[in-house]
């Protein structure tokens, strides 16, 4: 996700974070090393040369830092980020038990009735829109019993 545009707030003491589909709001509290109460922000910018998927601050005594997208919505709780995380989560638990699975690959494609393409293209931990049904599936053929946990989030 690209930044369109980001705003320094020292009286609030947050980073306003433009994107295409809102503007969250990031403390500087909870940047990494965490801005002290005495520290200023001179200048931010969504940085070109992070993709614009990151910004940058500098601080008026003369620090500064970066902070990605990504912590950004996974402070303000994005569904779609934190559904894009359970998905990376399984992606890396099925990438684990292939590692130890003795089956060969041309097996589990025929399990699946799949072709090459689609078992690559679930293995692939950078896409983000294969189905939630293809994963669970593929992680019954290599010998897995997948069960999910639905809790209150802590308030």
């Amino acid at each position: 996700m690209k930044i369109r545009g980001v705003a320094a707030n020292n009286r609030r003491r947050v980073f306003e974070v433009e994107t295409a589909r809102d503007v969250w709001v990031f403390p500087y509290g909870k940047a990494q090393p965490p801005l002290a109460l005495e520290d200023k922000v001179a200048d931010v910018y969504a940085d070109p040369e992070l993709g614009r998927e990151a910004f940058t601050y500098e601080l008026v005594g003369g620090g500064s830092g970066s902070i990605h997208i990504d912590a950004v919505l996974e402070y303000n709780e994005d569904p779609t980020y934190m559904a894009d995380v359970v998905a990376h989560e399984l992606t890396a638990a099925v990438h684990a038990h292939l590692e130890q699975s003795t089956l060969s690959r041309r097996e589990i494609m025929r399990r699946l009735g799949t072709s090459p393409s689609q078992l690559y293209r679930l293995l692939d931990a950078d896409n983000t829109t294969k189905s939630l049904h293809q994963v669970v599936a593929l992680l019954h053929v290599l010998g897995c019993q997948v069960s999910f946990q639905v809790t209150k989030r802590p308030a």
